[in-house]
Order: C-alpha cells, then structure tokens, then sequence
C-alpha cells in the first residue's frame, strides 16, 4: 500500500521531517499510530492511575508485529531501525510505559538471546515472544549496582555440570511478569548470561509499587536464591561487560525516538489547548509568551527528530557508534523533559490533571532519563569521545 504525503499538513512538522520518509516507514508509523488511538489512549490515564499495565497487549503488539521487529528470522519482522525507532516514537506518544515494555522485550529480552543464544534457545524463546504469547525481562541492574555493572554482586559458580545463580536485580522492567529473564552474572571467567525460566526453584519476583513515574509498566526485583540452572540456559555466545552493554545500545536506540514521541504528545496538547483556552477575550495562543513557548518547544522537537532520523540511518548503515547513541539520548530525553514541563505551563491548573498528557509524560520522561544509562553516563561517554580520556572512575 502507497502512501502520501502532503508537506505542511502538521503544524508541529516545522521542518517537513515526514517528507524525508519512505512510504514504507510511513505507513509502519501511521499502524502504530492508529494502534495507540484505538487501543492506548482510551484508557491510559486509567492505567497510569492504577499503576497496572494490561499484560493482554502484548499478543495485540505481537500480531502488528512490534515484537523484536528490528530482528530477523524466528517470527520477527525484520524491518530497518528507522521503522523500529518510528514505531517506538508513536508508542512513547501514547506512554513511556508501552514503549519501555516492547522496548525490554525486542531490544533487551530477545535480542540478547537472538545475539549472543544458541539455535535451541532462539527456537525455544523467539517465536513466543515475537507473538507475546512469552514475556521478557532483562536482569542487568542492582540495588548497589546501576551505572557500575561491572562490579555486579551476582554470582554464578559451576557446580558439575551445572550453574547455581545467586543475587538480586532491581528496576527491571517487565520483571514480575516475565516468562523468562535473561540475567547477567559474575562467574570466574568473567560476566556471562543465562535464561532463568519462570518458576525455577529459588528464583522469584516481586512487583515494586509506590512508583510516581512509569506507573503505566511494571517494574520488578528479581531474586535468585541458589538457582540451579543446565548449562544450556547459558547465553553462549555472552562473553564479558560488552554483552549486556550491546544489548543496551539497542534500547537506548528507542529511547531516541521514543522520547520525542512524548514531546510531541505533550507540543500537541499544550497548542490545541492554547487555540481553544480563552483569557482576557482571546485564545491564550494569540500571546505573546504563549508564542514563545510553543516555538521554542517546536524548535526542539524537530532538531530532535532529525537527529534521531540521522542516527537512524546511520544504524541501518551499520555505521552507528556507541557515542552517538549517547548523544542521542542525551539530547532528546533531556529536550522531550524540558518540553513536557513548559506543556505543562501552558494548561495552568488542568495541567495537573490525568485528562491532559503533559505531566504524565513529564513523570515518565524522569524515569527515562535514568535508565539506560543516566544523563551524567552519556554526559561522560560524550566527554570521552571528545578528549581521549575516561571520567567514569
């Protein structure tokens, strides 16, 4: 199916960054888009508000094939990483907490299993996943172990043939839902992965609550208590902090477009709220300040959108470096923050409401912000890529 594109039909599209699109990632961003409308928007207040995130989604998310679809073979769509990234901005559009989730199960879950599994873990795992009949969660982070995951306190020591996993993982995403974790540990060689099927004896989860930000996803700790696990729940082709740090780069990729996605959202309130808001007998969007909020704020989105569409194209090159991810991330989850809180300005009192997005996404986007990497990592990953030296220690 062909699409078409008429230049200056968004407001919001300043720079025409829609036109530097194919058809084929259009019509990608416009299901998605469409998903979010019929399936997300109706009750995502509702969702946020309880703290819940529907697991029943995941098979819906699974048939449009959202799934692992940057990934080849084993049900995944394979589509390019401009596709994925424009998926993941119209689902941040709806809520953080669906992108994060198909963000852990594509870019986390399944592509450390798709690239560092065997055949019979990538057979076993990734259809059911690709199809959301089986959720994922990735076991990385700690409670004394965030931004130093290399003095991870997890163990994992040979016991015959055997492995014995013991430790805790905090902030993961999915974890109390998921099927299966992918969790990362020391061993005397050095870290390595392993699949830790749910109800494994000795290994449990529990849902962390009293969250003020991605209430719409669940967020869990992971413990593992004298796991016992065969050999062939390792991740054989893991080897070393290198692993679980490239699977990392490739969430971090979402977030890029994901979180102008939230801008957008927000950009878009706050001006349908501006043109239709009267004060002192005209719209508050006649003002002056107001003027100058919107155009700043839409500056922004759209420098952020072309740099994530330039990152884009730079991946599916295969040209993309760790250092650009960061900037990207940097740049666009500090900007969609920013722009969320001025949104947030422009409803006045309303703004503090469920029936308008932009505080919503503003709480998101503070967790956003962290994870993945937090602002002051991605601060010294650029630093280091400009004068040769490493700060982190």
């Amino acid at each position: 199916m062909m699409t078409t594109h008429t230049p200056g039909t968004d407001p919001l599209d300043l720079l025409d960054v829609t036109g530097l699109l194919s058809d084929e990632e259009r019509q990608i961003q416009e299901t998605v888009r469409r998903f979010v409308a019929d399936r997300v928007r109706p009750h995502v207040a509702e969702w946020f508000e309880a703290g819940t995130f529907p697991r029943e989604l995941a098979p819906e998310l699974g048939k449009l094939g959202l799934l692992g679809m940057h990934l080849d073979g084993y049900g995944c769509a394979g589509t390019s990483a401009v596709a994925y990234g424009l998926a993941c901005l119209e689902l941040e559009a709806g809520d953080s907490g669906l992108r994060s989730f198909v963000s852990v199960q594509g870019s986390l879950a399944m592509f450390s299993i798709w690239k560092y599994g065997s055949e019979e873990q990538k057979q076993e795992w990734l259809p059911r996943m690709a199809a959301g009949e089986a959720i994922g969660c990735f076991g990385l982070t700690e409670p004394d172990f965030g931004s130093d995951p290399a003095n991870m306190r997890t163990r994992a020591t040979r016991d015959g043939g055997d492995w014995i996993l013991t430790g805790t993982k905090m902030w993961i995403t999915n974890g109390s839902i998921a099927d299966v974790a992918t969790v990362w540990a020391q061993t005397e060689d050095g870290i390595r992965g392993f699949l830790v099927p749910r109800g494994t004896p000795g290994f449990t989860s529990r849902t962390i609550k009293q969250k003020l930000s991605l209430r719409a996803s669940i967020t869990g700790e992971l413990i593992l208590d004298e796991v016992r696990l065969p050999d062939s729940a390792r991740l054989p082709e893991a080897r070393g902090l290198g692993a679980p740090l490239g699977c990392l780069s490739e969430a971090r990729f979402g977030i890029i477009f994901g979180s102008a996605g939230a801008a957008r959202d927000s950009l878009r309130a706050a001006l349908d709220y501006a043109n239709s808001r009267v004060q002192f007998g005209r719209p508050i969007a006649a003002f002056q300040l107001t003027q100058e909020k919107l155009a700043n704020m839409a500056v922004g989105l759209n420098t952020s959108l072309l740099l994530a569409l330039h990152l884009g194209r730079l991946k599916d090159a295969g040209a993309i470096k760790p250092h650009q991810i960061s900037v990207g991330k940097l740049n666009n989850v500090r900007t969609a923050l920013a722009i969320a809180r001025e949104c947030r300005t422009i409803l006045g009192g309303s703004g503090i409401t469920l029936e308008y997005s932009p505080l919503r996404h503003a709480n998101n986007l503070e967790s956003v912000l962290t994870y993945e990497g937090t602002s002051e990592i991605h601060t010294l990953v650029v630093g280091q890529a400009l004068t040769g030296h490493a700060a982190f220690r």
